[in-house]
């Protein structure tokens, strides 16, 4: 494949992911990637930054479509619903045409301890995100963190379930019944 054929950048995201696969993300280098993807190293690092970022690119543009649907959710919503708002719109995002990516990017995250402490610092910094939200729709402390908090752990867990093939259902119903679940728990016996 030549050097100007379209979407170098999810070219090399492909090739990351299956050399990641093959050899390991630490056995792994950038020009190793852009060799697969039929590019230059120099484009490699046009795209990303280094060979993490390949795993996070995207990680703003969630946080940020998440944080506006919480912003946007319905003014009379209490703070688990204007969460679930933004888990609504993290599933519209990811979507199922992803899912075998997802399920590539999240065999890699979880072989690699310092991937996965990376992958949980992203969702840390999501639940910040989200709490200052709320806090700005009026909801006081520490609810607007407990629901941020437990709206992005619901997050990840439906993003491992459905991503590690424990879960056949699209994204949203994984994380509508996520929150059913955490409902639950949340009321006790």
């Amino acid at each position: 494949m030549g050097r100007w054929e379209p979407d170098s950048r999810g070219r090399l995201q492909e090739a990351a992911l299956a050399l990641y696969a093959e050899r390991g993300f630490d056995q792994t280098t950038a020009a190793q990637i852009a060799a697969r993807a039929g590019l230059t190293e120099r484009t490699f690092f046009r795209h990303f930054a280094d060979k993490r970022e390949v795993l996070f690119a995207g990680s703003g543009l969630l946080q940020e479509r998440i944080v506006a649907a919480v912003a946007a959710a319905p003014a009379g919503d209490g703070p688990l619903a204007a969460v679930t708002c933004g888990l609504d719109a993290a599933a519209t995002l990811l979507g199922e045409a992803r899912r075998d990516l997802a399920r590539q990017r999240h065999a890699v995250i979880a072989a690699n301890p310092e991937l996965r402490e990376r992958e949980l610092a992203k969702i840390a910094d999501y639940a910040a995100a989200v709490a200052a939200a709320l806090r700005a729709r009026g909801v006081a402390e520490p609810s607007a963190s407990l629901a941020a908090d437990a709206g992005m752990t619901v997050l990840r867990v439906a993003l491992e379930r459905w991503a590690g093939e424990a879960d056949d259902r699209p994204l949203a119903d994984v994380m509508r019944a996520a929150v059913a679940e955490l409902r639950s728990v949340a009321a006790g016996p």
